[in-house]
C-alpha cells in the first residue's frame, strides 16, 4: 500500500491537532513533520495522545518546511502567515498539494476552494486548495438548497465555542470572560461574511457571536424565497441536495451543538415557515475543529492526493 506524506505547519493550534489525530488513523497517510515554535523538541505523542512514535515537533521558518518535500503541507496558521510558505514551496517543491486553513487565498480565483458537498465539481487537479472557514461552512451548507430562489440576503445568526478564537489568549477566547455570557463581535463585513458572498454569489449578513462552550457552532439562517413553499417541500429539497452526503445531515428538530462535539458532519434542521410560505428559518451545526477545519481538511487531502474523499474519516 502507497503512503503519501503530510507535514503541518502550526500544528500546536486546536484544528492541527484535530489533522493529527486523522492522519494518525489514516491507513495511506504518514506524518512527515510537525511544525510548531511553542512545542519545538517536544514528542507529537505527549500532546496528541492518540499518535504513536517518535515524531518531535520542530521549529520550522518557510524554507526548512519546504524543505521537507512533502507530498501535502497544511497550513493551520493565524491569517495572513501563509504566504511565506506558500512562496518557498511554489520555488522548492512545486509538485506538493498545499492546504491553507486561513483566510488567506479564500478569495484567490485560482485556487481551489475546498468545501467538497458544494464544490467538488470544479476540483480539476488543484494543487492549492483553500479550505472554507468553519462559519462560512455552516452557513453555506444551510443556505445551498434554496440558493436559487433567494430574493433578500440570507441573514445569519452565528454563535461558536471560544475555540474557534485559537489558542492566543484574548476576550474571545477567556471562560472567565464568557462565563455566563454571549459575546458579538464584527457585525458587518466579518471575513466569513465576505467569503460567503463571494463563492455563493450573493450577498450575506452575517453576524458572529463566542459563547462559553469550547468547541461547535449554530448558525440560524432566515431566507427570504420569491415563491411560496410548504414545509414538506423545503424538508424534500434539503434531503435531495444532501442525499449522497454523508458529512451533511438532515435532521427535522433544530440541531443542538451539544450533540456536534466531535462529530465529523455537519447537520441542518430545525426548518420553520412563517405565514404566507416565503420566509424560512434553517439551523445548522457542525464542530469547527473537524467538519468546519481538520476534517475538511482531510476530505481536501484525500482528493487531492487520489483516495476515496471519506478514507480516515469516521463516519457511522
Amino acid at each position: 500500500m502507497i503512503q503519501r506524506s503530510v507535514g503541518i505547519v502550526g500544528a500546536r493550534g486546536y484544528a492541527g491537532a484535530e489533522l493529527i489525530r486523522l492522519i494518525a488513523r489514516h491507513p495511506r497517510m504518514l506524518l512527515a513533520f510537525v511544525s510548531s515554535r511553542e512545542f519545538d523538541g517536544q514528542c507529537v505523542s505527549e500532546h496528541v495522545t492518540e499518535f504513536s512514535g517518535e515524531l518531535r515537533y520542530e521549529n520550522l521558518d518557510a524554507a526548512a518546511a519546504a524543505a521537507k518535500c512533502a507530498d501535502a503541507v497544511v497550513l493551520a496558521l493565524p491569517n495572513g502567515n501563509a504566504a511565506p510558505f506558500v512562496a518557498q514551496i511554489e520555488k522548492n517543491n512545486p509538485q506538493s498539494i498545499v492546504v491553507d486553513l486561513s483566510a488567506d487565498f479564500r478569495f484567490n480565483a485560482t485556487w481551489y476552494y475546498g468545501l467538497p458537498e458544494l464544490t467538488r465539481t470544479h476540483y480539476a487537479g488543484q494543487r492549492r486548495i483553500s479550505n472554507p472557514g468553519c462559519y462560512a461552512t455552516a452557513m453555506q451548507v444551510a443556505i445551498a438548497p434554496l440558493k436559487e430562489m433567494l430574493v433578500a440576503p440570507p441573514t445569519c445568526f452565528g454563535v461558536s465555542g471560544y475555540s474557534g478564537a485559537g489558542t492566543t489568549p484574548s476576550e474571545k477566547n477567556d471562560p472567565e470572560k464568557l462565563r455566563d455570557n454571549l459575546m458579538p463581535y464584527t457585525l458587518v463585513d466579518h471575513t466569513h461574511e465576505r467569503e460567503v458572498t463571494r463563492h455563493l454569489g450573493l450577498p450575506v449578513e452575517f453576524m458572529p457571536h463566542v459563547a462559553s462552550h469550547f468547541r461547535g457552532i449554530t448558525m440560524t439562517v432566515n431566507l427570504w424565497l420569491d415563491r411560496a413553499m410548504t414545509l414538506d417541500a423545503i424538508m424534500q429539497r434539503y434531503h435531495e441536495r444532501y442525499a449522497s452526503e454523508p458529512l451533511v445531515r438532515v435532521v427535522g428538530e433544530a440541531p443542538w451543538v451539544s450533540r456536534i462535539a466531535h462529530r465529523h458532519h455537519a447537520e441542518v434542521g430545525g426548518f420553520a415557515v412563517a405565514p404566507g410560505g416565503k420566509r424560512v428559518v434553517v439551523v445548522a451545526t457542525l464542530d469547527n475543529l473537524l467538519k468546519g477545519a481538520a476534517t475538511q481538511a482531510m476530505q481536501n487531502l484525500n482528493l487531492a492526493l487520489g483516495f476515496a474523499e471519506l478514507e480516515g474519516i469516521p463516519h457511522e
